[in-house]
C-alpha cells in the first residue's frame, strides 16, 4: 500500500503574516499553522499524527444501486409511515381520569398483545432497530450507563434517559398494554436498573414525550399545564438532558403558540444562517470534536485516491467556511512524488457571505505558499442557487475537478428545484467523484410527533456529544446551543410548510434522489475508514463516538445514536434524470 502522504516530507519553512509551518523534530506530528489571531494546526486538529497516513489503496465497485422514482425528498421522508395517533392518558393533568384510554384496545386478550399501543411506540421501536443496526447486534446499555463526561459527573448517556423515559411513557398509556411494551421495547429491561439521580430526569422527558402527544392530538392546553412542569425541571446551564429539554419546550411552546393563532414573538431567523457558527466556535469544535475532524479526514482521503495521478486538481465546495478541510488536501499534494502536481485550483460556492469567503482564500493562499504549492482560488457568489451556470466556473480542459459537499445539499431539501438545479450543474461539470457528508436523521416528516421524537434522539445524542467534550460553562457549547441548536430546534418542531427549512433525511434517502441523476455510489476505501479510526484515538471521547458502514457509506454516531453519514458519488454516462 503506496502512502501519499507523509510529514517527515514536507520541510519547516516560514509563511506569511497569516500563516506559518512548523514541525515537532522529535515526533514528527503534523505541521502547526500559525495565523497571527493565535490558532495553528497542532491546535485545530490536536495531536494529529494521523495526517500522516493518507494512503491510495482504492477499490471502486461501479455496481448502481436501483431505487424506486419519487417527485421529490418529502416523498421518503421516513422509513415507515405510521397510523393515525392515539391517545395517551395524562397522569400530570388530570390523574385518574380515564377519559384518554386506548379507544382501539380489542376485546379479545390474544389479539391485544398484537395491537401497538400508540404511533410512539412503533417509532421508537423503528428507532431501536436502527440504532441496533449501526452498533452490529444488540445494543448493550450497560456500556453507557455511567459514562464520565468533561464535567467529571457519571450517569446514564441522554439517548438511555430518552428511551427510558419512552418506556415508562408507552407503560402509562394503558394497564392493558403494559404487558406489550415490556415485552416489546429494546430498553425495557433498563428500568430495574436506573438510580435515584436518574428520576429527574426521566420524568422531565416523560412529561416533554406526553406533551409533544398531545400537541399532536391538538390538545394545546393539556400540553401547555405539561410544558409548565417541564420548565421547572429544565435549565440551559443544567446536565445534558435538561438543557436538552429546556430548548425543545421552548420549541414547543412556540408550535402551541403557532397553532392557536397566539404567536407574537419575532420571525424566526434563516435557521441555515443561523447554524453557521462563529470561526471561533467552528474551530473550538472541530479541536475539542471528533465528528467534524471524522468527515473531513475520511471524506479529503478518498478524494485524495480519485485525484492520484491527476496532475490539475480542481475542488469544488459547496460550503468552504473555514477552509480546515482543505489543509488536509494541500498537504496530501504538497508531499506527493509521483505525478507532480502543476496546480490545485478550489473553487468555493456560496449565496451570501463572499468576505469571509475570500478571507478564507486568503488564508489558504498563503497556506499552499509555506507549500510551495500552486495554488488557484476562486469565489462563486449568487443572490440565488438557481442563478447558478457552468459559464461561472474557470474550467479546463484537462483538468480532474471533484466536489465536496460538507452538510449543505439538505438546505435546499424545502426548495426542490433549486437542489434538482444544483445537481445538474454538478453534472455539468462531470467530475470524478462526489464527496457528501449529510445528517443522518429523519426530520422531514409531515408528521410532528414523528418528527419531534427524532430531532429529540438527534439533538441528545449530539448534546451529550457536548457534554463529554466540553466544560459545561464553555462559552462555545452554549453559544451553539443557544442560538444554531435551538434556531433548528424550533425550526423542526415549531414551524410547517415553506417555513420549516431544517429537514435532515437519511442516507437511504439520499441514494434515492442522486439515482435521479445517474450517480451511483461507490465505496469508501479501507484507507478512508482506517482515518476515521484513527481521528478516534486522538480524542478521549473517542470511544463514544461510534462507526459503522451501511451499504458503502460511513455512518458516524455518538453512543450508537446515528449523527452523520459520509458517502461516495459518480456519475453514470448516461444520466437518468
Amino acid at each position: 500500500m503506496n502512502e501519499i502522504f507523509h510529514t517527515e516530507q514536507i520541510a519547516q519553512m516560514e509563511i506569511s503574516d497569516e500563516y506559518s509551518l512548523s514541525k515537532s523534530s522529535e515526533n514528527l506530528e503534523s505541521e502547526s499553522l500559525t495565523k497571527q489571531n493565535g490558532y495553528n494546526l497542532d491546535e485545530v486538529w490536536g495531536d494529529s499524527t494521523y495526517m500522516d497516513s493518507f494512503t491510495s489503496d482504492y477499490h471502486i465497485d461501479q455496481k448502481l444501486h436501483q431505487f424506486a422514482n419519487f417527485e421529490s425528498l418529502d416523498d421518503l421522508y421516513l422509513d415507515i409511515i405510521s397510523p393515525p395517533i392515539q391517545s395517551f392518558d395524562d397522569e400530570i393533568i388530570n390523574r385518574g381520569n380515564g377519559e384518554f384510554q386506548d379507544s382501539e384496545v380489542v376485546e379479545s386478550e390474544n389479539k391485544r398483545l398484537h395491537v401497538l399501543p400508540s404511533t410512539s411506540l412503533e417509532i421508537l421501536t423503528k428507532y431501536g432497530s436502527r440504532l441496533r443496526s449501526l452498533n452490529r447486534g444488540k445494543i448493550n446499555v450497560e456500556r453507557y450507563r455511567t459514562d464520565c463526561n468533561r464535567n467529571g459527573s457519571r450517569t446514564l448517556s441522554t439517548e438511555t434517559i430518552i428511551r427510558l423515559a419512552a418506556e415508562e411513557f408507552i407503560q402509562s398509556s394503558s394497564q392493558s398494554s403494559c404487558e406489550l411494551s415490556v415485552l416489546s421495547h429494546p430498553y425495557a429491561s433498563a428500568i430495574s436498573g436506573q438510580v435515584e439521580e436518574d428520576f429527574k430526569e426521566l420524568k422531565l422527558l416523560r412529561n416533554l414525550l406526553s406533551c409533544a402527544e398531545k400537541v399532536g392530538e391538538e390538545k394545546y392546553e393539556r400540553a401547555r399545564r405539561l410544558l409548565l412542569e417541564c420548565d421547572k425541571m429544565s435549565s440551559s446551564t443544567g446536565n445534558p438532558v435538561e438543557r436538552l429539554a429546556f430548548y425543545f419546550i421552548r420549541a414547543l411552546y412556540e408550535k402551541i403558540d403557532r397553532e392557536t393563532m397566539k404567536f407574537k414573538g419575532k420571525t424566526l431567523a434563516d435557521p441555515q444562517e443561523v447554524l453557521k457558527s462563529p470561526k471561533t466556535t467552528q474551530i473550538a469544535f472541530h479541536k475539542l470534536l471528533p465528528l467534524s475532524q471524522i468527515a473531513k479526514f475520511a471524506g479529503f482521503q478518498a478524494i485524495v485516491e480519485h485525484v492520484e495521478e491527476s496532475r490539475k486538481i480542481h475542488i469544488v465546495d459547496l460550503q468552504i467556511n473555514n477552509g480546515l478541510q482543505c489543509t488536509i488536501l494541500m498537504q496530501a499534494l504538497a508531499s506527493r512524488v509521483e505525478h507532480p502536481l502543476e496546480y490545485l485550483k478550489i473553487t468555493a460556492v456560496g449565496t451570501n457571505s463572499r468576505p469571509m469567503i475570500e478571507e478564507t482564500g486568503r488564508h489558504l493562499t498563503s497556506f499552499a505558499q509555506s507549500l510551495s504549492l500552486k495554488f488557484l482560488f476562486n469565489v462563486v457568489v449568487v443572490d440565488d442557487i438557481l442563478d447558478l451556470n457552468e459559464k461561472l466556473f474557470d474550467l479546463d480542459e484537462d483538468e480532474t475537478i471533484a466536489v465536496y459537499a460538507e452538510y449543505v445539499l439538505m438546505n435546499w431539501i424545502a426548495r426542490p428545484n433549486c437542489l434538482d438545479k444544483l445537481m445538474q450543474l454538478i453534472r455539468t461539470l462531470n467530475p470524478c467523484v462526489m464527496i457528501v457528508c449529510e445528517v443522518e436523521a429523519n426530520c422531514n416528516s409531515p408528521i410532528f410527533v414523528e418528527r419531534f421524537v427524532e430531532a429529540l434522539f438527534f439533538y441528545g445524542a449530539f448534546f451529550d456529544s457536548l457534554a463529554d467534550c466540553l466544560k459545561n460553562d464553555d462559552e462555545n457549547r452554549m453559544a451553539a446551543e443557544s442560538t444554531n441548536f435551538s434556531s433548528a430546534i424550533r425550526n423542526i418542531v415549531a414551524t410547517e410548510g415553506d417555513e420549516r427549512k431544517i429537514r435532515h433525511v437519511s442516507i437511504d434517502v439520499w441514494r434515492a434522489y442522486f439515482a435521479r441523476f445517474g450517480l451511483f455510489e461507490v465505496e469508501l476505501s479501507m484507507s478512508s475508514i482506517y482515518q476515521a479510526n484513527l481521528v478516534l484515538k486522538n480524542f478521549m471521547c473517542g470511544d463514544s463516538c461510534t462507526l459503522d458502514t451501511k451499504d458503502k457509506s460511513l455512518v458516524i454516531g455518538w453512543k450508537g445514536t446515528p449523527l452523520s453519514s459520509l458517502s461516495a458519488w459518480k456519475f453514470q454516462r448516461r444520466c437518468l434524470y
